[in-house]
């Protein structure tokens, strides 16, 4: 696991009879108010984890095996009026129960503005410019790289993204329309139409784990491992996760051993603000957190900051796709993210034995400086597509000179 930028590690909430260390923070309230996530002890016999349900009065809503942790997690909802925080103190001393949670929720946040009238190659889309993607795509288009984006509904008949969506998977269920976040940040890596991506060769990977409501979507820590597993059953050499929550112990030991299976993980920094405390999954070790800038290079006012910031990238009034042919504008730390996993797509192809690590060495050391010198609160600087690309392998030749190669 790496622990580059000194970004915090999340401890695992095992329990197993050892003590209460499975207590939700204190004040923590973003999570299902009825719901608690548990993982059984090896070998434990159905008629045990039974037992453990008609005592603390939990129903059986589903469960899954998720090969990146070699376990099974059970979704249960709580019967009577206990809380989640007491549950998840209560389970955590069954001497069966190795690890237990809240079903913990994860927003999409993003500021939009009304429908706008596109042209191709409309001088709007700023970003192009600012990271000298045309440039860059004269070497790499990021042609046959899976890309997982885990988000909310993908309009993929859009005409810009025709062909980009290879494969799709929804952890929900149920009917779901295309909603305009996931179509944004789709386009953002791999639209060829109209607006340009990042990364217009890229195959995608679509995964639904959040659900319909507006500017208001909501995902769960389930529903997100379910995506992150498929995302890793399928190849994705890069995952997108364009959104933001709390601390969340399974979802780390996840992202955990996606890294060591070599997939590169770029998150959303958060929209909560400079004083707002680390997000995730962006403030995880293994995942490199992106923040926002406008077309001057400024940081996004509404950005989280911190040591946890891997880089920037524009993500103010952001030219983006919408669900019905349509175009908007948005604002954030998503589509940012969304930038920089298609400049890995584009290093990827380039050099498909890359690792996380290298991808995030070449995207710090090519970045362009912005900010106060020595404020790490804003990351190595705004990511350039072009000179990235450029830059020599990590892996050879070292940091330094990859830098030095890069701005000649």
């Amino acid at each position: 696991m790496s622990s580059d930028l000194g970004a915090p590690v999340v401890p695992g909430q095992r329990g197993g009879g050892g003590g209460n260390n499975n207590a939700v923070p204190r004040g923590e309230r973003r999570f299902v108010p009825d719901e608690v996530l548990t993982e059984f002890n090896a070998n434990t016999s159905p008629q045990a984890i039974a037992q453990v349900a008609r005592r603390f009065n939990l129903t059986q809503l589903e469960s899954r095996r998720f090969d990146l942790i070699g376990s099974t997690f059970y979704r249960w909802r709580i019967g009577g009026r206990r809380s989640v925080p007491a549950l998840v103190n209560a389970l955590g001393n069954q001497s069966i129960v190795a690890a237990v949670q809240p079903n913990y929720l994860f927003a999409l946040a993003e500021q939009t503005a009304p429908a706008v009238a596109i042209a191709h190659g409309d001088p709007a889309q700023y970003v192009l410019g600012k990271l000298e993607v045309e440039r860059a795509h004269q070497i790499a288009t990021g042609k046959g790289v899976l890309l997982a984006v885990i988000d909310s509904a993908i309009d993929g008949n859009h005409p810009d993204l025709g062909g980009s969506i290879v494969k799709n998977f929804d952890a929900l269920g149920g009917k779901a329309d295309p909603q305009l976040h996931g179509t944004e940040m789709a386009g953002a890596i791999a639209a060829h139409g109209k607006l340009l991506g990042i990364a217009p060769g890229a195959e995608l990977l679509a995964a639904r784990a959040f659900d319909n409501t507006p500017g208001k979507a909501r995902g769960t820590s389930f529903d997100i491992f379910k995506s992150l597993q498929w995302a890793a059953d399928n190849d994705a050499r890069v995952i997108n996760m364009s959104f933001a929550g709390p601390a969340d112990p399974a979802l780390h030991r996840m992202l955990t051993a996606a890294y060591e299976k070599d997939i590169v993980l770029v998150a959303a920094a958060g929209n909560d603000g400079p004083d707002a405390a680390p997000a995730y999954p962006a403030a995880d070790a293994d995942v490199i957190a992106v923040t926002a800038t406008d077309a001057d290079d400024k940081p996004f006012k509404m950005a989280n900051r911190g040591k946890y910031v891997a880089v920037a990238a524009p993500g103010v009034e952001i030219v983006a796709l919408a669900p019905d042919a349509s175009y908007q504008i948005t604002t954030g730390t998503s589509v940012a993210a969304a930038h920089v996993s298609g400049i890995a797509a584009l290093l990827l192809q380039r050099d498909p034995s890359l690792k996380p690590a290298d991808i995030r060495a070449i995207l710090s050391a090519t970045a362009k400086p912005f900010g106060t010198p020595g404020d790490a609160e804003f990351g190595a600087g705004v990511v350039d597509a072009f000179r990235a690309v450029m830059a020599p392998q990590i892996k050879t030749i070292g940091t330094a000179e990859a830098h030095q190669q890069a701005t000649r």
